[in-house]
């Protein structure tokens, strides 16, 4: 768990960033202002998300936080955090900031995140590219991830670790279920009617269309527009840079059919085909 003491140069570089944004925008106070949360299921494009939210603070009274990400397992042990650390993490956060992370929708997490004064997204990815992208990241992108010595040195090929990332490791001390179970408790975001679901895909296919939807939640939500829309739409879109995440790779869209042999696209079908459909990847098991 991050300390104290680590924590509280951010929370310095916030107040410092809150009260130039205060100055830019004339205002006394952010009181008004709705906190901007990026919540996903882990590989599914949360900087992607981040990125189009930290555009917001050049478009009206919004805040780059500087925090760290609100999780609810920790990615060097894997523990799973109590309800009540990721509530004190989430209560961190003030009017107009603007902050991500990986959660549950667990119903103290929901019960914050669906209040007012909030405005909360939910991105998600073709399962079948976020093992693809998890086994990049575990791998090559992410050191002191829990999984990395194991798949470094207990796994021998991309194939081996493409079936793990897929069928989890039961039995481990520290869980690690199927990509089914692992999505399962993040379903109950797509049921909030005050948290908006976007697809990667269609930030990247139908981008001026998400966009849209993107401001316009924050709109509903309370956020004050105090410039055109189709300029703020621009300068949403302009402050997309992958080049900017450390974990991005490629970004691609089905590049999973480039990675999945005949017996992974069983396996898969097999263990998160359900999956797929439910979630309007495809229609039925004949893909």
């Amino acid at each position: 768990m991050r300390s104290r003491t680590g924590l509280l140069p951010r929370l310095i570089r916030r107040q410092m960033r809150r009260w130039k944004v205060l100055l830019r925008w004339r205002r006394i106070s952010l009181a008004d202002v709705p906190i901007l949360f990026a919540n996903s299921f882990p590989k599914s494009g949360t900087h992607l998300l981040t990125q189009i939210l930290q555009g917001f603070p050049a478009i009206g009274p919004a805040v780059d936080s500087g925090l760290p990400a609100v999780v609810t397992f920790e990615g060097n042990t894997g523990r799973e955090r109590s309800a009540a650390e990721i509530l004190i993490a989430l209560e961190r956060l003030l009017p107009g900031d603007i902050a991500y992370g990986h959660l549950h929708a667990a119903p103290e997490v929901a019960g914050f995140l669906c209040r007012d004064h909030v405005a909360a997204y939910f991105i998600l990815r073709d399962p079948r590219d976020v093992v693809v992208s998890h086994v990049h990241y575990v791998t090559e992108m992410e050191p002191d991830h829990i999984h990395h010595a194991y798949y470094t040195a207990g796994l021998t090929d991309f194939d081996q670790r493409l079936r793990t990332s897929i069928l989890g490791l039961p039995g481990e001390e520290i869980p690690f279920p199927d990509i089914t179970q692992r999505f399962a408790p993040y379903l109950g975001w797509l049921e909030q009617t005050r948290v908006l679901s976007l697809r990667f895909e269609d930030l990247i296919t139908e981008q001026d269309q998400a966009l849209n939807r993107v401001l316009d939640h924050a709109v509903q939500r309370g956020f004050p527009l105090p410039q055109d829309r189709s300029a703020a739409i621009r300068t949403l879109a302009e402050s997309i840079n992958p080049g900017r995440s450390p974990t991005y790779r490629s970004g691609k869209i089905g590049g999973w059919k480039e990675k999945f042999s005949p017996e992974n696209k069983a396996l898969f079908k097999d263990v998160a085909g359900d999956l797929l459909i439910r979630l309007g990847y495809e229609p039925d098991h004949n893909w």
